[in-house]
C-alpha cells in the first residue's frame, strides 16, 4: 500500500466519519460573523448554526484563509513520520489558500529533502473538492503512489461540473465571488439563476422561474452531462439548510432518471455558505477514476 498522508483545507465539506475513514486531516479556514472574532470552520462553528443565524438576523460574515504555518503544522507530522504529504486545496481562483500550502511544501522541501510534498489545486470547492480528496483516498488505497495520485487528480478535475441554484445572488456580490455571473443580477421576481461550477469559476447557465422549475433543471443539465452512461461518474448532492429539498431531489433522480447518488449527501460549510448563502441545492457528476 502506497504510504502518503493526505490534507485538504476545510472548503472541501468532506463528512467527518469520511475524514477519520481516510485518514484525512483538515486545515481549517475561520469564519466571523461579526466582523472581530474568527472560528475555525467546522472545529469552532457548525454550518447548522451558522445557517441559523444568517436565516435569523441576516449577518454580513467574513472568511479568513487559513496561514501558512497551519499547513506546515499539518503536514510536518507526516513528514516527521517518514511519509511524503498530498495537499489537495480549493480553487486558487477563489482563494489564496492554494498558494499559502505551496509555501508552506516549498518551506518543508528544505527542511525534509528526501521527503516529497504535492499541492493540488482542485479548481473546486466544496462536494467536488472533496471527491477529488476521496478519490485521492481510493488511489492510496490501491497502492497508487503520491505522483500517480496527483497526476489522476490533475486529469480528472477538468471534467467535474457541478450545477446549483439559489434563491438570489445577493450573497455571491456581496463575497465579491459574483465572477461571470454577474450578468445574472436584478433579475425578476421569482426568476432563479443556475449556476455551474467548472474550472475553477462559476458560469451563469440559465434563469429559471420558480425554485422547483430550478430544481428540475439542475437535474436535467447534470443527466445530460452524463451522456447516458451514469455509471460512469460518481454522483452526489449538496446543500446549505436545504436538507428536506436534497431528498426530494434524491427520489426523482433515483425513480424518475434511473440514476443513483452514490456519494454522502455534502452540506456546505461556512467558508463557502458566506458567499452563496443557506439557500443553495445542487448536483454533481464526475468521472470516475479508475484505481
Amino acid at each position: 500500500m502506497a504510504d502518503f498522508k493526505i490534507i485538504s483545507d476545510s472548503s472541501c465539506d468532506l463528512p467527518a466519519n469520511i475524514l477519520k475513514q481516510h485518514d484525512v486531516s483538515l486545515v481549517h479556514y475561520y469564519v466571523s460573523l461579526d466582523g472581530v472574532k474568527y472560528q475555525r470552520e467546522y472545529a469552532e462553528i457548525s454550518p447548522q448554526y451558522f445557517y441559523g443565524r444568517m436565516r435569523a438576523d441576516s449577518p454580513y460574515p467574513k472568511t479568513s484563509l487559513p496561514p501558512t504555518q497551519e499547513y506546515i503544522d499539518a503536514m510536518r507530522p507526516a513528514l516527521l513520520a517518514g511519509k511524503n504529504v498530498l495537499c489537495v486545496c480549493m480553487t486558487s481562483k477563489f482563494s489564496g489558500s492554494y498558494q499559502s500550502s505551496v509555501t508552506a511544501a516549498n518551506l518543508l522541501k528544505e527542511e525534509f529533502p528526501e521527503r516529497n510534498v504535492v499541492v493540488v489545486d482542485s479548481l473546486q470547492c466544496t462536494m467536488p473538492q472533496g471527491v477529488l480528496v476521496m478519490e485521492a483516498a481510493g488511489l492510496r488505497g490501491a497502492g497508487r503512489s503520491l505522483e500517480e495520485t496527483a497526476a489522476a487528480l490533475e486529469a480528472a478535475k477538468l471534467g467535474y461540473r457541478t450545477y446549483f441554484t439559489v434563491d438570489s445572488l445577493d450573497a455571491l456580490q456581496r463575497g465579491g465571488r459574483i465572477g461571470k455571473a454577474s450578468g445574472f443580477l436584478g433579475t425578476l421576481l421569482n426568476v432563479k439563476p443556475v449556476l455551474k461550477l467548472c474550472d475553477g469559476e462559476l458560469f451563469p447557465v440559465a434563469k429559471i422561474r420558480g425554485r422547483k422549475k430550478a430544481i428540475a433543471e439542475i437535474i436535467d443539465m447534470a443527466c445530460a452531462e452524463m451522456g447516458g452512461r451514469p455509471e460512469k461518474y460518481r454522483v452526489g448532492l449538496l446543500h446549505a439548510d436545504c436538507l428536506g429539498e436534497i431528498l426530494y431531489m434524491k427520489e426523482i433522480l433515483e425513480n424518475e432518471k434511473g440514476v443513483q447518488a452514490d456519494l454522502p449527501v455534502f452540506t456546505v460549510g461556512t467558508t463557502i455558505g458566506t458567499h452563496i448563502g443557506p439557500t443553495v441545492v445542487g448536483i454533481g457528476c464526475y468521472p470516475r477514476i479508475e484505481p
